[in-house]
């Protein structure tokens, strides 16, 4: 359900794009999500400066960090406790038809979430698992493969899905980071793996290390989860969740999993 104001381009709008437009045609263009806690975006100059990087990848031109600020602001001040989304298109794709691009902003509401979320681990042949290319760590909104892992997960009875590269690094949830805690320290992919690199695990990262936690970014095989106490799910969505199931691997909720919902939520509230 949408709650707020629908801004196409600043303007205020019934949410109408053509049918013609690249994003529709081609998924070509890219987006942000963040999250409004009392009607204030969280980490919004972050999400701006991601979104600027992920158009540039693609060659779109975006209005000023101050203006798409702006316009963020007011859907999140209106919706209050929601998710703001931005999505930016690049315009017809279609010759002899002209639509300009779009820059669209709107609030909806927050989905359910457990209280801790289950894991399927799969392979994603489309993760170049550290290859560099041109869209590399942009958030395009052709994110396709990774629903289809998400429902390929449900159908085997979890939540959602852990992706692998095809040599059987974890990467990452296909809306999520991941991390998992060993001997007390706090382990996670490392960007280098062409993962997405998420503002609430960097936020979380931060903290981490502040609380005197130790942090380590690197690579392992599933079977690193072997030695793991505890396993976190990480987004603007899940905030940090703990992972119950990854297969047929089990944990506990764990304290490191507790103390960073708490500063997260200190950061958030």
């Amino acid at each position: 359900m949408t709650s707020g104001p629908i801004l196409i381009n600043g303007v205020p709008s019934d949410g109408t794009i053509s049918v013609t437009d690249s994003s529709v045609l081609r998924g070509d263009g890219c987006f942000e999500v963040m999250r409004s806690y009392g009607g204030k975006a969280f980490a919004v100059a972050e999400h701006v400066e991601r979104l600027h990087r992920s158009a540039e990848a693609l060659g779109l031109g975006l209005p000023s960090t101050s203006e798409l600020t702006d316009w963020i602001e007011r859907v999140a001040e209106t919706c209050g406790d929601c998710l703001v989304r931005v999505v930016v298109t690049r315009g017809s794709a279609v010759p002899g038809i002209d639509t300009p691009p779009s820059v669209i902003v709107f609030g909806h509401d927050l989905p359910a979430q457990s209280s801790a979320c289950t894991l399927f681990p799969l392979v994603a042949p489309w993760q170049g698992g550290g290859v560099d290319w041109q869209l590399a760590g942009a958030k395009t909104l052709s994110y396709a493969p990774n629903l289809a892992s998400t429902r390929s997960a449900v159908e085997a009875g979890f939540e959602d899905a852990l992706l692998l590269t095809t040599d059987g690094l974890m990467l990452e949830g296909p809306t999520f980071s991941v991390g998992w805690v060993v001997d007390g320290v706090l382990e996670t992919p490392a960007l280098d793996l062409g993962i997405l690199d998420s503002i609430t695990r960097r936020v979380v990262l931060d903290e981490a290390r502040r609380i005197g936690i130790e942090v380590v970014e690197g690579r392992w095989g599933l079977d690193r989860l072997d030695d793991a106490s505890e396993v976190l799910a990480l987004s603007t969505v899940r905030e940090v969740q703990p992972v119950s199931d990854v297969g047929d691997r089990t944990f506990e909720p764990g304290d490191v999993a507790k103390r960073l919902a708490e500063v997260f939520a200190a950061l958030t509230g």
